[in-house]
């Protein structure tokens, strides 16, 4: 198993989650985030939804977070990461911060 992998993602955050500035309410996002899960099953670019959507400083760069090691994410985010394949894309994941969707890269 890899001690450190590369993934991009897509976070949509919402009033209350952990570090938010976001005023959208949870269902808001919710609804939200299945329409970009449903567009990049669609084929949609990933890293072009990333820069619409993400509310993660990442958006810039299509979502891109570089290389990270186990316990440098939030669990639930680290789990779904690290459980993929270089160039899957997850589900829609939930953690403290909010709702996102990631695609490992290496």
């Amino acid at each position: 198993m890899a001690d450190q992998i590369n993934a991009s993602h897509i976070l949509l955050m919402y009033a209350g989650s952990e570090r938010s500035s976001a005023t959208r309410s949870k269902a808001d996002a919710q609804t939200q985030i299945a329409d970009i899960e449903k567009q990049l099953r669609d084929g949609a670019d990933f890293a072009a939804l990333a820069r619409q959507h993400s509310d993660c400083g990442s958006a810039q760069s299509g979502g891109d977070l570089g290389g990270f090691g186990r316990g440098q994410m939030v669990k639930g985010f680290e789990d779904a990461a690290f459980a993929l394949d270089v160039g899957d894309t997850s589900a829609v994941v939930e953690t403290p911060f909010g709702f996102h969707i990631i695609h490992r890269t290496g």
